[in-house]
Formats: structure tokens, sequence, C-alpha cells
């Protein structure tokens, strides 16, 4: 018998009361609709286990709301980029080149799509550090996501499941994604190459491999030629792995690098097509173009160390530290980001290993391709650079050692009945354990018990896995969660200590000291030769000076607050650095008092800049403060050329500049242009000295002489 014939007829339409609605479904009305994507949402798709979403879903809470957790305990962060944004915020003029101030001065020394990320959401909530820093915390949640996915399409939701919360754990990523450096956003974009390379090989898709050339383009933007690490995964896993025929395979290829260059290149043409007098100088540079800063400061110059402008001298320099093939493992970096290397390592040869005998469109051996390439070409190049390196650079390694323990676990825990299976989930756990513990030992921030407890139960863990294909049912969940707490549990104590410590200034670390150079919560790298801005003893043993007495070089010989640059000791020179700083001076801003803040502001709009300063940070502390534009003299440390003292002195006549904090700028630059000297001594010479609060400024509109 047809079913049909047991269900009852719906009533007539005539028959339903006048002004009676139609009786709806269950399921489809709105409020059934709602619940049923809702609860979709929640589910996830059908043929997937029943805590598979949830699990996705309580990973990304979890990450959001730790990075959430005293967020705003930075403060500005990098005030560099900081001051930038506040300049975007204000200005669309600055917003578009990337700014420093609202006056379109000089721009700073990176392209500017970070900083419109942050701009926008300082336009949409305000000025503040919340909003400064609520879209690195997205970008991280993200990552964690994007990272998830690729790794869930290959092995499954376990193995998705760890490789997210390895990388949310990793306390470089907990930093860098609470900070407004561009290293969040480019950590992201090249995450979402990967992800959609893998998908365009699993589908032979033009579209998904354009996409992979769009991310990579869109990374150009965010921090120049540091986005090429990931395109030999790109290229080659495509290339090799994809599910198309060869010609297909290289047109896609040229498709991809024609998305690269359209969505890379449209800034950069304009940037350098528009003339110059239309336009901010670019930061960085010694020559006005952004493509000498491209490829000199931010290309070849961080490999063999030959930045113009930096400071230091040549490789070896204080912001180089040792290169060699062991730096991601030294003192200073290795707590940042090598936890889980050797394990990722590890599970790369052994999964290459398990998926040697399949055939070339493998989409699990293209994966491992894909993280592997990344990683090592990633490796290389940080560890054996010569140039400029700071510890946060690494985030851009999370993903793909989060990724690859994910993957070759996931997959070797299928295996573990196999030999091959077994010793890679063994060898892996061991490498992890054993190498936290070593970490661990690098500091005393937790006791002994820690880092024995990890080797312990590492080791057994270990131990177990050898023959875990022998292990009852019930004894897996928990040999894999040994193994598991082994390998998290050193990172997620750094980690801790990242969450509960605010950073601030233009080097900064995770987790608690470990007696490197750049060790300390919220503290930043070494010390650099002959200390920061404004004033103190220069690299040689020569004194600055100021014309007007003492050594400070602001006229009046005394201590600012905080003792950083802006009236105070140099850095490096026996002071100490503020709470969560990174080097003061010139890595750090301080907050001006309040006197400064009224005086700066006084009659602000008569004039272009209310006051100009050597070096970017020194310009940025009076530019948070008041939120009006400061001219950053030489850029962020004094040596570009911009502006000449012929431009300063046309400005001050036309009255555009108010006020001019005297010194600042470093000592000891390879090259660079010697415009901050030009500037200070002419002002001190033609313009009369004024203190404020604190500090000594020079009122650009009293020349020497005049009536006070």
């Amino acid at each position: 018998m047809d079913t049909a014939t047991l269900r009852p007829a719906p009533a007539p339409e005539a028959a339903r009361p006048p002004g009676t609605p139609a009786p709806t479904p269950p399921g489809t009305g709105v409020s059934g609709v709602g619940r049923g994507r809702f609860a979709r949402v929640l589910r996830g798709p059908a043929d997937d286990p029943a805590w598979a979403r949830p699990a996705l879903l309580g990973l990304l809470v979890a990450t959001t709301a730790a990075y959430l957790y005293n967020l705003t305990s930075s403060g500005w962060a990098n005030s560099f980029y900081s001051a930038a944004v506040q300049a975007g915020s204000v200005s669309w003029k600055a917003f578009f080149f990337g700014s420093f101030d609202g006056g379109n001065a000089i721009t700073v020394d990176k392209p500017p799509a970070s900083l419109w990320v942050m701009a926008l959401s300082v336009r949409l909530l305000g000025l503040s550090s919340f909003a400064m820093l609520l879209p690195q915390v997205l970008m991280g949640v993200g990552t964690v996501a994007v990272v998830h996915a690729t790794v869930r399409r290959r092995v499954g939701h376990g193995a998705a499941l760890l490789a997210g919360t390895a990388l949310a754990l990793t306390p470089v990523a907990v930093l860098m994604f609470r900070f407004n450096n561009p290293d969040a956003l480019l950590t992201l974009l090249m995450a979402l190459a990967v992800w959609a390379t893998l998908r365009a090989v699993e589908a032979g898709s033009y579209r998904w491999i354009a996409l992979a050339g769009v991310f990579t383009g869109l990374g150009f933007l965010t921090k120049s030629l540091q986005v090429l690490l990931v395109v030999p995964a790109v290229a080659v896993v495509w290339l090799l792995c994809a599910r198309t025929p060869w010609r297909r395979r290289l047109v896609g290829g040229l498709l991809s690098a024609a998305a690269f260059v359209v969505s890379a290149g449209w800034w950069v043409a304009v940037v350098e097509l528009v003339p110059a007098s239309m336009r901010p100088y670019i930061g960085g540079s010694q020559t006005n173009s952004f493509l000498e800063l491209t490829f000199g400061y931010n290309g070849l110059g961080r490999l063999d160390g030959s930045e113009v402008g930096r400071v230091g001298g040549g490789g070896g320099g204080p912001f180089s530290g040792g290169n060699g093939l062991l730096r991601m493992f030294d003192s200073s970096v290795g707590g940042q980001i090598s936890w889980l290397l050797p394990a990722a390592l590890v599970f790369l040869v052994g999964g290459l290993a398990m998926r040697g005998r399949a055939p070339r469109t493998d989409l699990r051996r293209a994966a491992y391709l894909a993280l592997g390439l990344w990683l090592v070409a990633t490796v290389l190049v940080f560890s054996l650079m010569q140039g400029i390196f700071h510890e946060y650079y690494t985030v851009a390694l999370a993903p793909q050692i989060a990724g690859l323990v994910g993957l070759g676990a996931g997959e070797a825990w299928e295996r573990r009945h196999d030999t091959l299976g077994a010793l890679t989930l063994a060898a892996g756990t061991a490498a992890g354990s054993v190498w936290a513990f070593v970490l661990l030992s690098r500091t005393t921030a937790y006791g002994g018990w820690l880092r024995f407890a990890v080797l312990a139960l590492g080791l057994a863990a270990t131990l177990l896995l050898l023959v875990v294909g022998r292990l009852h049912r019930r004894a897996l969940v928990a040999v894999a969660g040994m193994a598991i707490v082994a390998g998290l549990a050193g990172p997620a104590a750094y980690a801790a200590t990242t969450l509960s410590t605010g950073h601030s200034g233009s080097i900064v670390t995770a987790g608690p000291s470990t007696g490197g150079p750049g060790g300390g919560p919220g503290g930043g790298g070494g010390t650099p030769p002959g200390g920061g801005l404004g004033g103190g003893t220069a690299p040689g043993g020569t004194t600055r000076t100021n014309p007007n007495g003492g050594t400070s070089p602001f006229g009046n010989g005394t201590t600012g607050p905080g003792g950083n640059g802006q009236g105070g000791t140099a850095q490096g020179q026996g002071t100490t650095r503020g709470p969560g700083g990174g080097m003061n001076g010139l890595l750090d801003a301080t907050t001006p008092d309040a006197a400064v803040v009224q005086a700066l502001q006084a009659d602000a709009d008569s004039f272009t800049w209310v006051a100009a300063a050597v070096g970017s940070q020194n310009a940025a502390g009076l530019q948070l403060a008041t939120e009006l534009p400061v001219m950053a003299i030489g850029g962020f440390n004094g040596s570009d050329p911009s502006p000449t003292l012929a431009e300063f002195q046309q400005d001050v006549a036309d009255g555009r500049i108010h006020y001019f904090l005297f010194g600042g700028g470093f000592r000891g630059q390879q090259g660079g242009s010697d415009v901050a000297d030009q500037i200070n001594t002419w002002v001190s010479e033609h313009y009369t000295p004024v203190t404020i609060g604190s500090q000594t400024f020079y009122d650009l509109t009293r020349p020497t002489g005049t009536a006070q």
C-alpha cells in the first residue's frame, strides 16, 4: 500500500477560518529556519562525527577568549604602527599610502595592508588600544581555523583539532596575534595561500590556484618579499601534484603568477607613478622609492646585512643575533617557536615515507610537501639571514609546524598497527617531550616540576607507542592523551605567561625570561650599541651634547618620564626598561605629560604638524597623545633623507610646524642620511627653546632673539 494514503490530507483553503495564517510545516518557519540553520552550524555535515563541529567551535571560542584576555595591557603595542593607524583613521591619503602622520610627511617602512585593517577598525570603534589590536586577534582565530581546515580535509577531525590547538598555544603566535605588527596578517595570508593551493590540487582548479596567487599578492602588500617564502610550496605542489594534465598545470601556474602581480602590483604602480610632490616620502628608502625599499632595506639587505640606515653596522649587528642552522633552537628564539619543530620534522619525514608508494596526485603527500617546503624554506632563510632579525618573525613558522604535527600524527595514528606508524608516533613524541624539557630548563619561571613531568610523561608515552598496536582499546585514549600533554604543556605555560603580560615597543618576545638576549615578559631584544634615542653615549664613545648645555638633547639636562629618549637617559647605558617595553626611545614611545599635550593642541588648526621630532618613536608618543600630526624626521631611526634641511626650512617659513623636539636618532648607522643632525643644529641656532612640562622643545614660531 502506498504510505501516502495513510497521511491525512491537508484541510482545504476554504475550510480555514478567515485571517488564520496557513500552518507552517516543522522547520520551515522563520524561527524554525533559524533554529535549523543554527543546529546545522553546530552539527556540521551529516557524515561528521557528532563531536567534531562542537569541538572546532569550542577551540575557536577558547582561542578568541584567550587572545582577548588582558589585551589592552599592551597599550599602543608598537607605537610606530599605532601612529600610522591613527593617521589613516583621519586621513584617507594617509590610509592609502601608509603614512606615519596625518600631514603625510613620510610613510612607515612597510606596505600598508595591515594598517588598512587596523585603521578601518579604528574608524569604526574609535581610537583605542582595543580597536587597534582586535583585528590581530581575529586574524589569529582565522589562522587557527585555516590550519584546522587544511588538516581536516586530509586526515580528519581529531588530527585537525590537534593542529589547531598546537597553533593556538604556540608562544610567538599568542604574542603576535595580540600585537599590531604586520606579521599577524602575513601569517594568515600565507596559511590561506597553502590552503587554496591544496584545494586547487584536489580539484585541478584554475580558480583555486589563482586565489592562492591573490593571497600571496596581498601578503606582499603586508610585508613585502617575506611572502615569497611560501611561493616554492605553492608552485611545486601545484605543478607536481594537481589532478589535471600538465598543460593545465602550466597554465594554472601562470594564472596564479598573474594574480599575484595584479593583487600586489596595483598599489605599487600607483605609488611609483604618483609624483613625489603629491605623496608622502617612502620611509625606509634612501631615494623615495618603494621599489628600493622592497629590494633593499626590506629585501636583499635582510639576507646579507646590507640594509642602508640600519643600526649597528653590518651582519651581526644588535638586531641580527647569531645566525646559523641552529638559530631556531637557540636561547633567544627557541622558546618562541621551536617547541614542536623537532616533532614536526619527524612527522614530515615519517609522513612522506608512509605515502612513498602513493600516486602523483595523492592529496596527503601534497599536504606534506606544501607544509614541508614552506617550513624548510622559512627555517633556512630565518636561520641564515645576516640582516635585521627579530624573534617575533618566527610566527610565520607556526602554521607549518602545527599543520605537520596534526597531519603526521593523524596518519601515523591510523597506521599505528604498522611498524612505520608506531615508530613515527613514538619518535615524534620523544622529540617533542625531550626538546620541551630542554626549553623549560632554560627558565626558572615554572620551577623544576614542569620540565620533569613533561619528560617523564613524554618518555612513558613513547615507550607505550612503540607497542601501541598491542594495547587494549581502552588504553589508547590514555596513551594519546599522555603524548599530547607532554607536547603541549610547555608551550601552554609560555602562552599563559605571555597572556598575562603587556608587550610594547618594536621588539617583543613571548614567555618568561630565559637569559637570552631578548628574553623577558613584554621585553624586547638585545640592547643596541650606544643607546637609543635622545642622547647618551653614542657608539665609539662620543657623548652627544646639547648646545644649550647638559647631555640631554632637550637642553635641560633632565631625565624625562620613563628614562627613554624623550628627555631621558639613553637606553643601553645602564638605564632600565619600562614595564613591557622594548628598547626605549628608538624602539618604544612614551606618553608626554599633560602640559605637553595641551601646548601642542593649542592653535593646532593653524599648523599642518603640531610638532616635529627626530625618529618615528619620538614622534609617535606625541602624535598618539594629541591625535594630531607630528612629523617624524628621518623616519624610523632618523636615517632617511626626509625632509631635507631646505624642505624643513621652507615648512617652518610657511608656518606649517609649531614645535620641534630636539635630539633623537641613532649613531653608528650603516649609511643613511645625516639630515636629522643638520636640522637639529639649524633649529638650535635659530629658534628659542621652551620648557614644557619635563621636556624642552623649540618654538618654531619664535626665532632666536624675539621677545618672550
